[in-house]
């Protein structure tokens, strides 16, 4: 109950909504997730720990983004600064959602949560103050890229909420960045909603400096002809751990995921999703990449629910891992849940190391080791960060990843 009682004391929450009250009320049961479940029997207890064992923070001090420089042609908002919305209203079809719309929309995600599976997102709302939750209705086909930042301060634990709406016929490239400083945990939920024929290219880049943390969910429904494609990467943390949750409402829709973590030293990183079919002719297509170095952890469990509504559903789930030390883990569990019969559905994982054919065959040709490494992981990194809707020219993720220390 310490979690619990902590929330209750922080003086900085006195005031709690009645989101936050409904959340705490159901944390009450489960004031910590059950660590036998499988969603969560892997999750190292003394990192989880340490995510916990940091004060709640709601005033934020000011944040310089130290990376990238912004771009005139990208709209660039960071959650808990709304004064930056009214400019944007102005000039482009996006509003800011009322907090009633907010309100009601939330409410109506919490009456469905599960207090083991939804566990992340019930802590994040129960810490979430109205600066910090950021909705937006967005409208129309020519919005520029939108950049949306969330950060965790040193010494303390942040919690950050987005709700994004998509309007009929909307389509948008939205890149979310977390970012922890060192010694800092953040909670941070998303969640979106896709109306008929929308589509969004969604990213998702979390990284953190030294004993960071990071919960990190996302909840999206898409309605008949949505279409929703997310790239994401996680690294740079001691305890990360990213949970996705897509329900297809009514079928007839598509989703393609391409994502990836990265893991040195201690570090353990997680990925978890759960892809609900709830009508015919959906479409997926995922692969999750993982990669360990060291003495670290990277997890993924991925599960693909196919109800007997689903017929004609075509889905794919691959888990493809690389181990760069005999002393890293990696834990992969792809699986199906099928009960229709009409269906093509398929999942694979594979575990292996750096190809030594390759190396020797580069090194011959005078190539050094660690140059030749570097190419091998070149191309697994960049099928991954393809897919994330960024500007190469001031976001070179693949610089960045072969030259982390």
């Amino acid at each position: 109950m310490e979690i619990i009682e902590k929330i209750k004391n922080n003086k900085l929450i006195d005031n709690q909504t009645e989101i936050q009250k409904i959340c705490l009320h159901k944390l009450q049961s489960s004031p910590l997730p059950n660590p036998k479940s499988e969603l969560w029997r892997l999750s190292n207890k003394s990192k989880f720990s340490d995510f916990l064992d940091y004060s709640i923070n709601e005033k934020d001090p000011k944040f310089d983004i130290p990376y990238p420089k912004n771009s005139q042609s990208t709209i660039r908002l960071i959650i808990g600064e709304s004064y930056q919305i009214k400019i944007i209203e102005e000039n482009y079809s996006i509003q800011q959602l009322s907090e009633d719309e907010l309100d009601k929309h939330i409410k109506e995600q919490i009456s469905y949560f599960d207090q083991n599976e939804n566990w992340s997102d019930l802590l994040n709302l129960s810490l979430s103050c109205t600066k910090n939750i950021l909705g937006l209705k967005i409208n129309g086909s020519k919005i520029p890229p939108i950049e949306i930042f969330s950060h965790a301060s040193s010494n303390s634990l942040n919690a950050k909420t987005l709700v994004i709406f998509l309007e009929k016929n909307c389509d948008i490239d939205l890149l979310q960045v977390n970012l922890g400083e060192e010694n800092s945990s953040l909670s941070q939920s998303t969640f979106f909603c896709l109306e008929e024929n929308s589509s969004v290219n969604h990213g998702v880049v979390s990284y953190g400096e030294n004993r960071s943390n990071l919960l990190n969910s996302l909840n999206v429904i898409q309605q008949k002809n949505s279409e929703y494609n997310l790239g994401s990467l996680h690294f740079k943390f001691n305890f990360a751990r990213f949970e996705i949750r897509i329900k297809q409402s009514a079928g007839n829709a598509k989703t393609n995921i391409k994502s990836m973590q990265i893991t040195k030293k201690d570090e353990q990183i997680s990925t978890y999703t759960k892809i609900d079919f709830n009508g015919p002719n959906g479409f997926l297509d995922q692969l999750n990449k993982s990669l360990a170095d060291d003495k670290s952890h990277a997890i993924f469990e991925g599960s693909i629910i196919v109800p007997k509504i689903a017929q004609k559903t075509d889905a794919s789930q691959l888990s493809r891992n690389l181990l760069l030390s005999n002393l890293a883990q990696i834990d992969t569990k792809p699986q199906l849940e099928i009960i229709a019969d009409d269906v093509k559905c398929k999942h694979g994982a594979t575990i292996s190391q750096l190809n030594e054919e390759e190396l020797f065959y580069m090194r011959t040709r005078g190539i050094t080791l660690p140059e030749a490494s570097k190419l091998q992981l070149s191309s697994y990194f960049q099928e991954i960060i393809s897919f994330i809707p960024v500007s190469k020219d001031r976001w070179d993720l693949l610089d960045k990843l072969l030259n982390e220390k």
